[in-house]
């Protein structure tokens, strides 16, 4: 065990050391102008690249990705129906459907769902 440790040690401080030697000897600085500013046919560019998003339209992005999901996990049920007994897979998919429904509930109350804010 102690040697064990004993070589973990030594890894650990390998490693560190070759990463604090080449972040001090690296020659490349991290505010380059060039390399930070987007290339347009070796002009400077006329505005900013980085145009802010919308964070609603992530969320609502995100909501819709969670039911696209939903109805994937939905759709063997229909195919299983024949091989399982009928109050099983229908109460999976109720319980299924619930916790999303409660879910979208969640969300339109915390008015995550809302455009216009």
């Amino acid at each position: 065990m102690k040697i064990l440790m004993f070589s973990f040690c030594i890894s650990v401080l390998i490693s560190s050391a070759l990463i604090l030697i080449s972040t001090l000897f690296s020659k490349k600085t991290l505010l380059d102008r060039e390399k930070t500013s987007p290339f347009e046919c070796g002009f400077d560019p006329k505005n900013t690249s980085r145009i802010p998003f919308s964070i609603r339209f992530f969320l609502i992005a995100i909501v819709f990705l969670i039911f696209d999901i939903e109805i994937s996990i939905l759709l063997p049920l229909g195919l299983i129906s024949n091989s399982i007994p009928p109050l099983i897979w229908m109460t999976t998919g109720g319980l299924f459907l619930l916790v999303v429904t409660v879910g979208l509930y969640y969300e339109w109350k915390e008015s995550t769902l809302d455009w216009i804010t």
